[in-house]
């Protein structure tokens, strides 16, 4: 069984609490005896094991920004403590469990040592083995059973503390973050680089340790979740079984709990991070607080992704990414891409066919990433200006593309990668698309955010069943999400892909919203959109009114074609049941009328934040 440096925080964190709550207690009284109170300090021991590991939320692995490849961490075995002084047993008993090791005390003090690591039980956290024996003599162990193992002599540290931050730090807390830079805690694990093994690849071949490893990360997040007011209550988690246990997050409670309005899903912990907002483009914007260690997962984690898509060292890429006024998709690309051994140009919203065709003339650029809501007319218009314009790879978010502008990206621009990823300002990254998927197919980032697909109830649905997507953001702490209902709808299927990547894949189905219900009958606006790729529509908005007892949907396109709007009707009311002059009403009754309006590209009326075309418009909601 793997064990992982997250439990054993929440055990820290446990005594730490305890000590707090109880100082006159048996227990706080033993520790403070033999000047060990000030070890457990979670808070410092969190940042240095971080820093220890290059973040924890990727343990046992840790992956390399400068390539596609992993570095793995794993224990010794068994670490033997000759107990001298107290505490340097203790940070040797910490350091070794936090490295996943069996522990072997050798002491005089057996009592002392029952009731720290009973301590450190106490609140059911799963931690590796610990046995306590008696003091070693002549060669041979206290119990006449020689024990076998790395034994380590726990130095004292060379911390100096100057009188001016005397009242600001502690002895105990500098021992435990220098103890995290420490050579003797380096021989404490093995660490070995996996030449040619990306983390998405590392995890997949994990299979038997997958419940584990994401239980490991639900039980931290619930831990930290708890210490807000809106989940103070929340239910304790032993692994990922449990996560029905937790309830469902909503968007008009979420909006109620969150800032501008709330600070209940706040922690007291100091500010630090970033903060971002909402796009607004389906309702009023909302702030999404990320702390320094969020946001150092969040860019750790999509780094990996990056690549999945296929980037690569050397690429120039274009990021034409939204940003501004707090909306997240140009800053946080920016961030990543600057952890990525490429050559990257950050022109956001704000480029013009003129850049576009400087940057390709002067730097050779050969990739973009942006939303085709914006990126697709300005390649087209840049084409018509130079018929040689080529690009090799185009990486696109935000709002689907269609099949039709995919081909034309091949056919006209030369591209050979059109890759997909699946992210919102809430939670960052959800799913990617690789090489070998096409389509709205993405791998899932289940070690980041873990999702599930649930009916309008929120009960789960089996692989392949269809309904709407709760996600739960393993490794984002301030402002946690837990089975939030993020809006989207999909389905889940587990597929060995050509890419070396095994587990779930998401075949995104859109937004929820996106149903357009009218005369009894259900249309999505995907299944729309698809059947109009003859026209080759790239942008679809659909607007319903009700006035007299009369429905109307107005559909509107941008499309590069000069399309006749009396032809895209009579396709659409041939194609579709709900959008034809059919009805099972009386005759001479006018329930429905269907209005098309054609548009050219980048006509439609953009969000001003996020650059998003809001997809259906339901007047009959106002």
């Amino acid at each position: 069984m793997r064990h992982y440096p997250t439990d054993l925080l929440l055990a820290v964190e446990h005594v730490e609490r305890l000590v707090a709550a109880e100082p006159d207690s048996e227990a706080a009284r033993l520790l403070a005896a033999h000047d060990l109170t000030g070890l457990f300090d979670g808070t410092t021991l969190t940042e240095g094991l971080d820093e220890l590991f290059g973040g924890l939320g990727q343990y046992p692995w840790r992956s390399l920004s400068g390539s596609d490849d992993v570095e793995e961490f794993s224990p010794v075995g068994t670490v033997l403590l000759d107990d001298d002084v107290p505490s340097r047993t203790l940070r040797g008993l910490l350091l070794g469990w936090a490295t996943g090791n069996e522990v072997v005390i050798r002491t005089g003090r057996r009592d002392l040592w029952q009731a720290v690591t009973g301590l450190l039980r106490q609140a059911g956290f799963p931690l590796p083995d610990a046995s306590v024996r008696g003091p070693r003599k002549d060669g041979v162990d206290g119990d006449d059973d020689t024990a076998d193992g790395l034994l380590v002599d726990v130095p004292e540290p060379r911390v100096r503390i100057d009188a001016a931050a005397g009242a600001r730090a502690g002895r105990a807390a500098a021992v435990l973050a220098a103890d995290c830079r420490a050579e003797w805690v380096g021989r404490l694990f093995n660490r070995d680089y996996l030449v040619g093994t990306r983390l998405a690849v590392a995890r997949s071949r994990d299979a038997e340790q997958d419940a584990g490893r994401v239980g490991a990360k639900l039980r931290y997040l619930v831990e930290r979740a708890r210490r807000t007011p809106y989940y103070r209550d929340l239910p304790r988690v032993a692994d990922r079984s449990d996560l029905t246990l937790l309830p469902v997050l909503d968007k008009a409670e979420l909006d109620a709990h969150t800032l501008p309005v709330s600070r209940d899903m706040s922690s007291d912990a100091p500010p630090s991070g970033e903060v971002l907002r909402s796009g607004a483009t389906t309702g009023g914007p909302r702030y999404i607080v990320y702390s320094l260690a969020d946001w150092s997962n969040m860019v750790r984690e999509a780094v990996p992704v990056l690549y999945g898509v296929g980037l690569e060292k050397g690429d120039r890429l274009i990021n034409a990414l939204f940003g501004g006024s707090l909306y997240g998709g140009l800053i946080t690309s920016s961030c990543e891409f600057s952890q990525m051994p490429i050559e990257c140009y950050t022109t956001g919203q704000h480029i013009t066919v003129d850049d576009l065709l400087t940057l390709v003339r002067s730097f050779s650029v050969n990739a973009v990433v942006g939303q085709p809501a914006l990126i697709l007319p300005m390649l087209r218009e840049a084409k018509a200006r130079d018929a040689g314009l080529r690009l090799e790879k185009v990486v696109y978010g935000g709002t689907a593309m269609t099949e039709t502008d995919k081909a034309w990206l091949r056919e006209h621009l030369g591209v050979r990668v059109i890759s997909s990823i699946v992210a919102a300002n809430d939670g960052a990254q959800l799913g990617y698309q690789c090489r070998e998927l096409d389509g709205t197919l993405h791998h899932l980032c289940d070690d980041y955010n873990l999702i599930e697909v649930v009916d309008d109830d929120g009960r789960p649905l089996a692989d392949g069943e269809a309904g709407e997507l709760l996600v739960t953001s393993l490794q984002k702490f301030e402002g946690p999400l837990i089975r939030y209902r993020i809006g989207d709808v999909g389905r889940i299927t587990v597929r060995d892909c050509g890419c070396g990547v095994s587990g779930r894949v998401l075949e995104y189905l859109g937004r929820s919203d996106g149903l357009i219900k009218v005369k009894a009958r259900t249309v999505l606006y995907n299944e729309i959109l698809a059947a109009l790729s003859v026209f080759q529509v790239s942008r679809l908005q659909v607007e319903i009114t009700s006035s007299d007892g009369t429905d109307t949907v107005i559909v509107r396109t941008e499309s590069p074609l000069d399309l006749d709007p009396e032809k895209v009707r009579h396709l659409l009311s041939g194609e579709f049941e709900a959008l034809s002059d059919r009805h099972a009403f009386g005759d001479g009754l006018e329930v429905f009328r269907l209005v098309v309006e054609c548009h050219g590209e980048g006509a439609l009326p953009r969000n001003a934040v996020s650059g998003k075309i809001k997809p259906v418009i339901d007047r009959r909601l106002e």
